[in-house]
């Protein structure tokens, strides 16, 4: 009879893992001191042994594959579990918490990050957090640079965002529905008032994020981004947005959830339009999310629900 192949060790995941993050096999191995030659012999038996290509190598690195991207996900769940067995069980040390977040540019999901990082309470960890472009929000969700992405959507991009999420594998999950604001100055004339009505912005800069090479109407942060403006203004950066809405009293349309800690000289004041605003974050359909990416999104829920906001289901 023929022997049987043994199975995948914890030691190849975790191998994976820091290829997959260094995007090189030599690089992961000066970082864990494993020699190059054994590191790549790993990675070719660990394809072997599931049966499917996992990286693709070139000159410049590795990227993964369609599989390996999958795959990543459940090596990263695999591996946390294992930390947290012998954290529990063998008096380890808790492990090095990793987690990444791609959002639009919500002072929320600051607030919760921060919120997250605080009550972590973990000797060591790393966290990234990229306020993005919609498109590079679903790219690093899909090739799992970022484990959760927070986006919106609505009536009329919905449909498209639906789709781009489908074929990438992806799912939106709805977290709350807010009415539309303007985010203004409080040094701003309109900042006095109840409501504010798109006449009132009729001879203010509209302030947009740039939305670089996939500059769509679909992939707009703001909604109403099909409605001609005398003048707007594009921005990269949340501080940069804020800092022309003190000098040129422009404005943003956004939830209206904005924290007084992170935003102190900006307001929210009620748009008048017939629009809604769905909040969700999205997440890979076949990869359940870790622990970390867990907390991160109770941090979201009650930051919103600190500010009135209900959440869905």
């Amino acid at each position: 009879m023929a022997r049987q192949a043994s199975g995948i060790t914890l030691q190849q995941l975790q191998y994976f893992i820091e290829v997959a993050a260094e995007g090189s096999i030599s690089a992961a191995a000066d970082l864990l001191y494993v020699a190059q030659p054994t590191m790549s012999a790993a990675m070719k038996d660990l394809e072997t042994r599931v049966g499917r290509s996992l990286l693709v190598r070139s000159a410049r690195g590795v990227t993964l594959t369609t599989d390996g991207v999958e795959f990543l996900g459940y090596a990263r769940q695999v591996v946390e579990q294992a930390a947290l067995l012998e954290q529990r069980y063998l008096g380890r040390p808790p492990s090095r918490r990793l987690l990444g977040v791609s959002a639009q540019h919500y002072s929320f999901a600051v607030d919760a990050f921060v919120r997250m990082v605080r009550a972590s309470g973990a000797a060591e960890y790393e966290f990234s957090l990229r306020e993005t472009r919609t498109w590079e929000i679903i790219e690093d969700v899909r090739t799992l640079r970022s484990e959760v992405g927070i986006l919106y959507r609505n009536d009329f991009n919905g449909r498209v965002i639906d789709k781009l999420l489908r074929d990438s594998g992806l799912v939106f999950h709805p977290l709350f529905v807010a009415d539309p604001h303007i985010f203004i100055s409080r040094k701003n004339p309109l900042a006095a008032q109840e409501r504010a009505t798109l006449a009132d912005l009729a001879d203010l800069p509209r302030l947009t994020f740039d939305q670089g090479d996939n500059n769509s109407f679909y992939f707009a942060e703001e909604i109403l981004s099909t409605l001609s403006s005398r003048r707007e203004i594009r921005v990269s950066d949340r501080a940069t947005i804020f800092n022309l809405m003190i000098g040129l009293d422009g404005y943003t349309i956004s939830t209206g959830i904005i924290s007084d800690d992170l935003d102190p000289e900006i307001v929210a004041i009620p748009l008048d339009v017939d629009e809604r605003i769905e909040i969700g974050w999205i997440g890979h359909s076949a990869i359940p999310l870790t622990e970390q990416a867990l907390r991160y999104l109770d941090e979201v829920r009650a930051v919103v629900t600190g500010f009135g906001v209900e959440l869905l289901g």
